[in-house]
């Protein structure tokens, strides 16, 4: 399948937040409840039509434990967007995301997408982070919302397509180059080379024996 532009994306934020959950969904529309903890990233890839356009998403999960966190800041080189996923049943993700705001704002394209992702939205009687406060988080610091249970996909495909709009905004309007490839986007594929819409897992390491619940 041809596709207009290939968009690379990162996923961030703290360990258990269910990054790789919203991975999974997004790419194979099902939901793992107890995933392994990353090591490393993962990788998955998915078509989408954003903009009225059809476009690849190319997605690196990291892993969110502090002693990967050099690995991550090289996946910020090259990224068009990025979701910052914090669980909205623990306050602490909440309260550390000014840590890798700043990290990806140091590391990253200053023309970066970021989409602000509150995740478990579905465990209601667990709340500990309100709506209120992600949307003013987002609004104070210029990203993206949405909240999303990867258990239930409710709103995950809005996190990436959402995105993905806002960045061929950008490419539209002259902000990123695709000419570029440190804006984390490229022009579509060879016609005569074969698409490849299904998921890639590519050099996927995976904790032993540890495992998180992710929902």
């Amino acid at each position: 399948m041809s596709y207009a532009y290939l968009l690379k994306y990162i996923i961030i934020g703290d360990t258990g937040v269910g990054k790789s959950c919203l991975l999974l969904q997004f790419t194979d529309q099902r939901f793992q409840l107890v995933h392994d903890l990353t090591i490393g990233v993962e990788f998955g890839s998915r078509m989408v039509t954003a903009g009225g356009k059809q476009v690849k998403l190319q997605i690196w999960d990291t892993a969110g434990q502090e002693s990967f966190r050099s690995i991550t800041r090289s996946y910020y080189r090259g990224a068009a967007g990025a979701l910052l996923v914090y669980d909205v049943t623990r306050r602490e993700t909440f309260d550390n995301l000014s840590s890798w705001l700043q990290d990806c704002r140091a590391n990253a394209n200053h023309n970066m997408v970021i989409m602000l992702v509150g995740n478990k939205s579905d465990v209601s009687h667990r709340r500990a982070v309100s709506t209120e406060e992600g949307e003013m988080f987002a609004r104070e610091n210029g990203l993206l919302f949405v909240e999303t249970s990867a258990k239930s996909a409710f709103g995950v495909d809005d996190a990436f397509v959402a995105t993905a709009g806002a960045v061929l905004a950008k490419i539209d309007t002259g902000v990123l180059d695709v000419k570029n490839e440190s804006s984390g986007v490229k022009l579509g594929y060879d016609p005569g080379r074969k698409g490849t819409s299904d998921v890639a897992r590519l050099d996927v390491r995976r904790a032993e024996p540890g495992a998180s619940s992710c929902c």
